[in-house]
């Protein structure tokens, strides 16, 4: 293993331990005491502007050369993180699987290959892979090819036991199961498990045309018919059902659009048959030759690997997760901590488990922390500002901060803070995670202040108005950048 994760195998059981020793000495620490505030009175007005009661606040700013903290509300209070949770699991990851981590994609078979045909199964199996795409696997396809076969006289069989095959609800969260951010976790996932739908209107014919990428095998399509209404909440004029063999498109669609993409997660449709139909179809359009059918299986203990994918380095990968904050990605990440200690088949809990004992082996007491799946996408992920500012300051010193410090968002610049402080002066001065689902907004990470000092960032807000709390963030960050 890479980043020092030789001996984690061997800690899990004394991770358990320090945990618990960490979690009583957390509790005896701080349950009951009283924490000092420290808040700038242009601080105070800016959270008074934006509506919101100062003990749904919690806010650390801190030098990161050393001293007390130069803001600081609630610090010790336990929040809901948001996105900002993606800055503890990518920067666990990059310390614990190492910068260099890759997965890999392998198809195997135990059959008799003659003269182009394979007369037996093709196993493709899956490592966890957070970033596998349509590209790659086209790319894949012709590995296989490049092996010998060209005609597939058996069955393919998808091998996705790392993680476990289990049943995932996309509407749990929020109840939006097409939105693309609530897949679910893969150990053969692929595009994210996301289909962008393009409607071309063609006035003359007064129809619309529907077109899908990735191009999909065997699914009828079954377009919205054409409206004469203007353009609006486009979205909102259709009903989707799209399942293992239809995608069917209810309603009407405005002439007056034009032509549009909506990227969708079509939850009704298996994870196999999501991956057997862009396989196959790539398979036919690379001129092979496949009649059969696609299963759930195990690689053969006698299976040969005739073909690899090896995905792109986890130091690029991280990239994807925070600067777009992908949720499904940073899940992929939790589950693959957790099956680099506890070996596949690992649950959620045990990736938290392995987070956990890793804080614990750090001296950074989390007793408060709750990981649900990594992403933030989470009515359970809580933590306190105090234990978020202080895993970014462990980061800031760790021989992985370029590759954490790179991922996240650039003020102004790139990521989910492109539209912010674009014109201000703040803008390229600052690395910052951000968070956003009902009820939370959140930042995290780095300013480098006008002084030439470097500090870090913590502001977690949780009301029922915390869509009112962007502007005072902003403010945040514009104070530290002027003051610190």
């Amino acid at each position: 293993m890479n980043g020092g994760f030789d001996g984690v195998r061997r800690m899990a059981s004394r991770w358990k331990w320090l945990a618990c020793v960490w979690l009583v000495a957390w509790f005896v620490l701080h349950a009951g005491a009283g924490v000092a505030s420290v808040l700038p009175d242009e601080l105070k007005e800016a959270i008074s502007q934006a509506g919101i009661p100062r003990e749904a606040v919690g806010i650390v700013v801190e030098p990161l050369d050393g001293g007390e903290p130069v803001v600081s509300l609630n610090a010790e209070s336990a929040f809901h993180t948001a996105s900002t949770m993606k800055v503890v699991t990518t920067y666990a990851a990059l310390e614990l699987l190492g910068p260099s981590k890759v997965w890999k994609t392998g198809a195997y078979t135990a059959g008799v290959l003659e003269n182009g045909v394979l007369n037996g199964d093709l196993y493709i199996r899956g490592s966890g892979d957070p970033s596998f795409s349509q590209t790659e696997l086209w790319q894949f396809v012709r590995k296989i090819q490049d092996s010998g076969i060209r005609e597939i006289r058996g069955d393919v069989i998808l091998d996705r036991s790392v993680f476990g095959v289990r049943d995932y609800d996309a509407a749990a969260f929020d109840e939006a199961p097409l939105k693309p951010y609530n897949a679910g976790p893969n150990g053969l996932l692929l595009n994210e498990k996301k289909v962008n739908v393009r409607f071309v209107p063609d006035v003359a014919r007064d129809t619309v045309m529907v077109f899908m990428e990735p191009r999909m095998e065997r699914i009828t399509i079954v377009p919205p018919v054409a409206g004469s209404s203007e353009c609006g909440n486009w979205q909102g004029g259709m009903t989707v059902h799209f399942d293992d063999r239809v995608a069917y498109f209810e309603g009407e669609y405005p002439l007056s659009c034009g032509e549009k993409v909506w990227a969708i997660h079509p939850y009704q449709m298996s994870d196999l048959r999501y991956f057997e139909s862009v396989f196959a179809r790539l398979w036919r359009e690379s001129g092979g030759v496949f009649s059969g059918r696609f299963a759930e299986g195990s690689v053969p203990a006698d299976a040969r690997l005739i073909a690899e994918w090896v995905s792109p380095e986890l130091g690029v990968i991280v990239n994807a997760v925070n600067k777009y904050s992908n949720n499904v990605m940073a899940r992929q990440l939790l589950l693959s901590l957790g099956e680099a200690v506890y070996g596949q088949g690992v649950t959620e809990k045990e990736g938290a488990q392995v987070i956990r004992g890793w804080l614990a082996e750090k001296g950074i007491a989390a007793g408060e922390l709750t990981i649900e799946n990594g992403s933030g996408l989470s009515r359970e992920e809580k933590i306190a500002p105090a234990t978020m500012a202080d895993i970014l300051g462990a980061a800031y010193r760790s021989p992985v901060m370029p590759e954490l410090m790179a991922s996240l968002p650039l003020v102004g610049r790139d990521g989910t803070m492109s539209k912010r402080l674009r014109d201000d002066e703040i803008a390229g001065k600052a690395h910052v995670k951000t968070g956003a689902i009902r009820d939370v907004r959140a930042i995290a990470g780095y300013v480098l202040a006008k002084s030439g000092r470097r500090y870090l960032v913590v502001c977690l807000v949780n009301h029922p108005e915390a869509g009112r709390a962007r502007e005072m963030l902003n403010h945040l960050l514009r104070w530290t950048y002027a003051n610190g």
